[in-house]
């Protein structure tokens, strides 16, 4: 018998699940005329009304692009794109269900955008502090400074050096991208005082952090400010590890350190020197690095559509774990061939678990729900050939898990996978558009409910300072 066969009888034998009576009176449902305008960042509020006068709730079929409050109707639009509503209404012991009624929204962009200051920081004469501005459309905000004389500023960090006392006046800007236009500039005046402290070594620098390089055998180490420089100017800044063993020195941060093939293990602090030595090391920082990831399932049923995982996550190299997994996954059995249609996006938010690969690496799941259990009887382990938690109940939206593994490597998170790798990957989609009867799709090494098999994985650092 084929799997689709077998779904087939396993469904009949069931019963085919509750229907409604046989006299229960039909109802629909009618989205309130016009709908509203959905911008980028903001929220908009939707009203459908059922004819039988019950209560309408809400689902979100792009939960990557807007998210709906399930009785409120309240959409907040999370990015660019087409955003699909459906309004439900599961009738009572008089009416029967409500054919769900699907509404579709294009989440705009308001092209202009203005940029804020943060409140200032203070910084006294051969001293650091860092400036921080936002841009009302989220995009980085860079600096500079026209007062040269007086302050040189890290265009990408914000991190202010005082070379004399005086005004120190910073400007930022925002060029603008394909959606926005650019911001007018704005600027921000800082007084630079005298030295905060007396003659002496400088005091350890503040606001620490590390991050894995442009390569996985480097880190980069920046800080935020020095309160105190000494009263002379700052001629080097020594990153030292922790456990001993390496080092590196600049004028100027942030300072690159090479590691011995892995970072991974070590954690970092930062002294300053000035004429009059060299003065204490700051507080011990880990090495915390965000990272995209991508990963595609082949579908041989629904080609050219594949389930693509696409999100970041965060790897603590120092003490080698991952957190955050977060993104998308789509659906390939939704969405059109030639791609009018876009696949639906089921957002995985949720990490709930990071187990040993036996190899030296990680296995990181994500998942729609904060829970794991996506098969039956429960928990993810497709050992029922997909079946969706909860079977024999009728399948329900609002209980229907999805999940995605990820192989990681916190010692070299960025090398490609081999074939071994490759095969550890895993989906499992259990929401509407992966629904086959009661099997749920899924992609493993062995071949999924539809086939469907691990590829690739890539993984890029998101920002290198």
């Amino acid at each position: 018998m084929t799997l689709m066969g077998a779904f087939g009888s396993l469904l009949s034998g069931c019963g085919g699940g509750d229907g409604p009576a046989l006299d229960a009176v039909p109802q629909s449902i009618a989205f309130q005329q016009p709908t509203p305008t959905l911008q980028l960042g903001s929220n908009a509020t939707l009203t459908a009304s059922a004819s039988s006068g019950l209560p309408v709730s809400y689902t979100s079929l792009t939960p990557a692009i807007c998210s709906v409050g399930g009785d409120s109707g309240v959409i907040t639009a999370l990015t660019l794109g087409t955003c699909q509503i459906v309004a439900n209404q599961d009738g009572n012991s008089h009416y029967a269900p409500a054919p769900v009624t699907k509404l579709t929204l294009v989440v705009q962009v308001n092209r202009a955008q203005t940029i804020s200051f943060s409140p200032s920081p203070s910084l006294s004469v051969y001293g650091s502090a860092t400036i921080a501005a936002s841009a009302s459309s989220g995009l980085a905000v860079s600096f500079n400074t026209t007062t040269p004389l007086i302050c040189q500023v890290n265009a990408q960090t914000g991190l202010i050096t005082a070379q004399a006392t005086g005004s120190c006046v910073i400007v930022a800007t925002q060029a603008g991208d394909a959606h926005h236009d650019a911001a007018p500039p704005v600027s921000t005046t800082l007084s630079v005082g005298g030295s905060a402290g007396t003659l002496g070594v400088p005091s350890a620098p503040q606001g620490v952090s590390a991050t894995l390089g442009s390569t996985d055998d480097t880190v980069i180490v920046s800080y935020a400010g020095l309160s105190d420089a000494g009263g002379s100017p700052i001629t080097a800044y020594t990153v030292a590890s922790v456990p001993a063993g390496l080092s590196a020195s600049s004028a100027s941060g942030p300072i690159t350190v090479t590691c011995p093939l892995s970072c991974a293990g070590y954690a970092f602090s930062l002294s300053a020197r000035n004429a009059s030595g060299d003065g204490p090391a700051s507080a011990t920082a880990e090495v915390i690095t965000t990272f995209d990831v991508r990963a595609r399932f082949f579908e041989p049923d629904t080609q050219p559509n594949d389930s693509i995982f696409v999100g970041t996550f965060t790897l603590n190299s120092t003490t080698r774990a991952v957190s955050g997994l977060a993104g998308t996954l789509s659906e390939s059995m939704t969405g059109s061939a030639n791609g009018s249609t876009p696949m639906t996006l089921i957002a995985l938010t949720h990490q709930l678990s990071s187990v040993s690969n036996g190899a030296g690496g990680l296995l990181a799941s994500s998942f729609a729900l904060n829970t794991i259990d996506t098969f039956s009887p429960s928990g993810f382990a497709d050992t029922t050939n997909g079946i969706y938690h909860g079977f024999p109940a009728v399948w329900n939206a609002a209980t229907a898990n999805s999940f995605v593994t990820l192989d990681i490597d916190p010692n070299r998170p960025t090398q490609s996978l081999n074939a071994s790798q490759v095969s550890r990957l895993a989906y499992g989609d259990c929401a509407q558009g992966g629904m086959m009867g009661a099997a749920c799709m899924t992609g493993t090494a062995s071949g999924g409910t539809m086939g469907g098999y691990p590829v690739e994985q890539v993984v890029s650092r998101r920002f290198i300072p």
